[in-house]
């Protein structure tokens, strides 16, 4: 079984990896630098048309997969605080998709003058934190629950959430 991920990030391919452990034992993991074609900085809808245009170019341009995965970080108003979600599209080789999402939590409200101005947030918090390339470490997730959570952690959930209409398809149809 190959498992491809649009992405080059290794906390988004450490991700897949363990997920994927939970439902198989024999699979090869590849990763492919896939353009997101949305904003640097998702907000709203955006990120979900992000994490499927991840999945579907993978689909399209390397036929030896089993699974597509698109993963995407954006930003949500609610309440009118931002808060961080990560969203995961899954696309089997027969077409049948998921979509899960992480668990999300609340922005500090002033990062969103810099997301106006076309920031990304990985950049906002390599400057708040001092951690250099955060995005391809622990996150922002890291840096404010203290360690206590991590990207890769919070991306296992979303990414066997994704799975969960593929594994029941026949539920699901």
């Amino acid at each position: 079984m190959i498992i491809l991920v649009g992405s080059k990030n290794p906390v988004k391919i450490n991700a897949c990896n363990l997920a994927f452990k939970e439902y198989f034992e024999d699979f090869e993991l590849k990763s492919y630098d896939i353009d997101s074609k949305v904003s640097a900085q998702p907000l709203e809808e955006e990120t979900f048309k992000g994490a499927y245009n991840r999945a579907s170019q993978l689909k399209q341009n390397f036929l030896d997969g089993d699974f597509f995965i698109g993963i995407e970080a954006g930003i949500k108003i609610m309440f009118n605080k931002p808060f961080l979600f990560t969203v995961v599209h899954t696309i089997n080789k027969f077409g049948k998709e998921g979509i899960g999402i992480s668990p999300i939590y609340q922005l500090p409200t002033f990062i969103m003058k810099d997301i106006k101005k076309g920031a990304e947030l990985g950049d906002i918090m390599e400057e708040i934190s001092k951690i250099e390339n955060i995005k391809q470490k622990g996150g922002a997730i890291e840096f404010f629950s203290k360690g206590i959570l991590t990207r890769t952690k919070i991306y296992i959930p979303a990414i066997i959430s994704s799975l969960i209409p593929i594994l029941n398809a026949d539920i699901y149809q």
